[in-house]
């Protein structure tokens, strides 16, 4: 049965049909990031452009105000939708309205889209960012369906479509913590690598990497987590160094925990030893009965149950990174206000839980509020239950800390960052969350009787990200300058060779001259995949997969990585930035027909690629006998070397050599390596038996690039290709 046709359209085939889906995950010839990639036919619409078709540019305007953000090819504010008014193809309308419901969806990053016609009419390819697959996935199909309901004019449910991606983007995304510390990282161009489908996230590649899981890093002891999770242990060390703990010990029974309430004083604190999360913590508990019903409900939280002095005052959480607090919040108490007509259960709901803040996902700082048993005893100590219904203008404690989420960073006193930097040092965490509770956090602590109560590893950093009152603290950026500081970017040397012959030889040319300074050489091509000189694999490694795992290894410290135009156009580059790229060749009649790449110039594109991903500090390496590739270099951010195994290249290279530049090329039999004028040399051009200079000259000129000196060249040729000696005749 056919859908309802757009007023005046006659054609009987009105559909948007996806046909195929490609999850590209690397740069590739649409950009330096991961992007969906479909075949799209649109069928008879082709010939219905959007002013064609009544009312469609209102009804999308309507539903998604957004669009107006669009700038379109006009390259201002509300550029598509003059494009929708003017007249646009649906394929184009598909792109813009993917991009759209991702961001809606909460997914980052998610402005780039194209749309592209193909060599078949009516299909095209469409293409939009996708930083997380699922969610770009699930875009793009709802995308369809919003599309074909505004051209048919029926309803969609804008809202419900919208809640469900963000409902599978939070599933599927990184949580906010880890969020900020990866986003912070790729602001300093330091690459990301996700290990796992949760917050295991490496930054950084090979030798240079580092690991993160949410708020701790590979730096973060084993010892210092099981240490902060003892409660007892964790205040007697802090004890033992001078900082401000509050009086107390682990008790053995409700009786005992009664006797250790008279010990100390009350009010008293009953918590678990090892519990997390508040769970089961008891505070200003003030008579028998309390403590004896809070220590039969701590000893269900944790493996035993600790008594201390109530410490007076503001619940405040202090974030340490590497020694230095760089945010820090308070709390304050959660209370509720009678107005004669709701019951307590229902003045929470009002007045606290309907709070925008507060929720049970991650991206909500507060948590929602409960009349859990240290809330029962609150209000029973209040002369009420949940069930009671407060006078008009009754004011009502909850719960003591409704959650911490002030900031309070400017108000901190020195000696309080002081001493909570030295906690975290005594427990021996390179990130930690640590609570206090003091009246006054500009005051010194041992002034006020404050004290610091808990010391915490993997704090959470969503209330220093998303205050509920004051400033965002850049906490993720302070993790990521823990890790990288200075100018340090998680980088390795990493070089890339592309070209529509088989860069195989090249590249295990230039992983074996750089391995001459006993680096460790991770190297992937079409003949497997290779870490010092040992395999790993078998098979074709000259992909995606096999090149992340090399980026993967901490004991690489430099990977060669073979690319070649079908990987890069179906799947991208395993890495974002490479130190040299290089690109040998360019076959004029080379197709790859599943991706419409049927031309030299649409094959230009695909390999361009390697040059773009070329750092600023980097280098190509150009095939200066081939004029497309020469013009390469003009995309390079970094230095071009050129090399040429025949003189076809000498006129490239005489005017390049004139700018004072690097080249590499064949003089008078011997491979000369030339800056401008002065010129060394590395051997001659018979001495390497039946390696092609094709393949030899780029691999000399990547070695040269990565920063191996002439000298340490030419030896390292001599070694590799050193004549093996005869052995004598044993009859002899």
């Amino acid at each position: 049965m056919l859908a309802p046709r757009p007023q005046g359209v006659s054609d009987p085939r009105l559909d948007i049909e996806i046909l195929e889906v490609h999850y590209i995950r690397g740069p590739g010839r649409w950009t330096y990031r991961a992007v969906l990639e479909a075949v799209v036919d649109i069928g008879g619409l082709e010939e219905y452009p959007s002013n064609l078709i009544p009312g469609l540019p209102q009804r999308l305007e309507q539903w998604l105000p957004g669009l107006v953000e669009h700038r379109c090819s006009y390259g201002e504010r509300g550029g598509f939708l003059r494009r929708l008014h003017e007249g646009t193809w649906p394929a184009h309308i598909l792109e813009h309205v993917a991009v759209e419901l991702q961001s809606l969806a909460g997914a980052p990053g998610a402005g780039f889209g194209r749309a592209r016609e193909t060599s078949t009419p009516g299909v095209y390819r469409v293409v939009i960012r996708a930083f997380q697959e699922q969610t770009a996935r699930a875009a793009l199909s709802a995308a369809r369906d919003l599309v074909m309901a505004a051209i048919e004019d029926r309803p969609f449910d804008v809202a419900g479509t919208v809640a469900s991606l963000r409902a599978l983007n939070d599933e599927h995304y990184l949580g906010p913590s880890t969020e900020s510390i990866v986003l912070a990282a790729d602001d300093r161009s330091i690459p990301f690598v996700r290990l796992n489908d949760g917050n295991l996230v490496q930054l950084g590649y090979g030798a240079a990497q580092h690991r993160i899981w949410t708020a701790e890093t590979d730096r973060t002891s084993a010892i210092a987590e099981g240490i902060s999770r003892d409660k007892d242990l964790t205040k007697e060390l802090l004890r033992s160094c001078g900082v401000p703990v509050p009086e107390g010990r682990p008790v053995a029974d409700a009786e005992d925990a009664w006797a250790a309430a008279m010990e100390v004083g009350l009010p008293v604190v009953v918590k678990p030893s090892d519990g997390n999360h508040g769970r089961g913590v008891f505070t200003n508990l003030i008579s028998r009965d309390e403590v004896l019903a809070a220590w039969n409900v701590a000893r269900e939280e944790g493996s035993g149950v600790i008594v201390e002095r109530f410490v007076h005052g503001n619940e405040h959480r202090l974030l340490v990174v590497g020694g230095k607090v760089v945010a820090a919040t308070r709390g304050e108490p959660a209370q509720v206000v009678g107005d004669g007509r709701c019951t307590v259960s229902e003045l929470i709901d009002l007045q606290l839980n309907s709070h925008p803040l507060r929720g049970s996902t991650e991206d909500c700082p507060l948590n929602f509020v409960r009349i859990d048993s240290s809330a029962r005893i609150e209000l029973a100590r209040q002369g009420f239950d949940a069930d009671s219904i407060p006078p008009t203008g009754t004011r009502l404690l909850i719960q003591r800390n409704g959650n911490v989420s002030i900031d309070v960073t400017d108000e901190l006193h020195p000696e309080v960052a002081a001493m909570a930097a030295l906690a975290a040092d005594v427990v021996g965490l390179d990130i930690a969350g640590i609570d206090l509770v003091a009246d006054d956090i500009s005051r010194p602590l041992d002034a006020q009787r404050g004290a610091i109560v808990e010391v915490n590893a993997g704090p959470g950093l969503l209330m220093h990200l998303k205050p509920a009152a004051g400033r965002r603290r850049p906490v993720g950026e302070a993790i990521v300058e823990h890790l990288f500081p200075g100018a340090a970017d998680g980088r390795i040397p990493i070089i890339g060779v592309a070209g529509t012959r088989s860069g195989s030889r090249i590249a295990a040319l230039v992983a074996a001259l750089l391995r001459g300074d006993g680096n460790c050489v991770g190297l992937a091509t079409a003949d497997g995949l290779f870490v010092d000189g040992r395999r790993i694999f078998q098979g074709n490694a000259a992909n995606w997969e096999q090149g992340r795992r090399l980026l993967r290894n901490r004991f690489v410290e430099c990977a060669v990585i073979e690319n070649g135009a079908r990987s890069i156009v179906s799947e991208g580059l395993s890495y974002d930035r490479c130190s040299v790229g290089i690109v040998s060749s360019l076959e004029r009649n080379a197709r790859i027909d599943a991706f419409d790449v049927a031309s030299a110039d649409q094959m230009y594109a695909v390999l361009r690629t390697q040059v773009d991903v070329v750092l600023p500090n980097g280098t190509a390496v150009l095939d200066a006998g081939d004029p497309m590739i020469v013009e390469m270099s003009a995309l390079c951010e970094g230095e071009t070397i050129f090399y040429a195994s025949t003189p076809r290249g000498d006129a490239c290279i005489e005017a390049h050599l004139g700018e004072g530049r690097r080249a590499v090329r064949i003089e008078g039999g011997r491979i000369a390596l030339r800056t401008g004028t002065s010129v060394e040399y590395v051997g001659d051009d018979e001495a390497f038996g039946n390696e092609t200079l094709d393949d030899l000259l780029p691999a000399i000129a990547a070695a040269w690039a990565a920063g191996i000196p002439a000298q340490r060249i030419a030896e390292r040729l001599e070694a590799l290709f050193r004549p093996i000696p005869v052995a004598a005749d044993a009859t002899a």
